[in-house]
């Protein structure tokens, strides 16, 4: 998962941004207003963690930009406010989830998994394609129930194609979304060819079909019924 924490409050998001990044997710942060907006503003995330009282404005702002843009983004908010007129505020304007501090990360991961299989996957644990079957909360990949060996690069890889199947991802948007936009480019996409040449190599080898086509000079598509 790709996941930005919005939250004034450094010892938190620097514990949440740990705590994420150790399960093995790109996970982006800031620490106000301004630099929330601008990262929303040209970056795409599966959660956005979003703390409603912050310094230079109202996080309930970034959350109506989010959706009056039709931005895809699962909102998740964090907040120590617990007033049902809140609650009921963030959810109506379109946030998926709520969750009041102080929380314990195991729940505000498990709230933020349960968001992006909701979003992305129809809800379900279990993501089946054709012969591939991917247990999304064990983060194991079958061919015809044989397990596949995938490296956390691969198995998000793989999920980021399934999720855009059908659609030309660009190698540009492939970097942003395994590593973040700290990443440097350099015009340099060798590492993603190497991972799609992997997770080929790997799927095939099991028995799958080979369902990852290259469009030429745009990036790569996920293809199949």
């Amino acid at each position: 998962m790709k996941i930005l924490v919005i939250e004034d409050e450094e010892g938190l998001r620097e514990s949440i941004e740990e705590y994420f990044s150790e399960a093995g997710n790109i996970c982006e942060t800031a620490g106000g207003y301004q630099s929330a907006m601008a990262k929303i503003n040209l970056y795409r995330y599966d959660c956005v963690l979003l703390d409603i009282t912050l310094p230079e404005g109202n996080g309930m702002n970034i959350l109506k930009t989010l959706k009056e843009n039709n931005h895809p983004d699962g909102v998740l908010i964090i907040s120590a406010k617990n007033s049902l007129d809140d609650r009921l505020n963030g959810l109506n304007l379109g946030a998926d989830d709520y969750l009041v501090k102080p929380f314990h990360l195991s729940e505000l991961m498990a709230r933020v998994s349960a968001i992006v299989r909701r979003k992305t996957f129809n809800g379900s644990n279990l993501l089946l394609f054709n012969e591939l079957t991917i247990d999304l909360l064990a983060k194991e990949v079958k061919v015809h129930d044989m397990p596949v060996k995938l490296t956390r690069k691969e198995y998000a890889l793989l999920l980021y194609f399934i999720a855009n199947k059908g659609k030309v991802v660009s190698k540009n948007a492939i970097a942003e979304h395994l590593w973040g936009d700290g990443i440097d480019m350099a015009n340099n996409f060798d590492f993603i060819y190497s991972h799609i040449k992997n997770i080929r190599k790997k799927l095939m080898e099991a028995g799958s079909n080979d369902y990852i086509q290259a469009a030429y000079g745009m990036g790569y598509k996920f293809t199949g019924q």
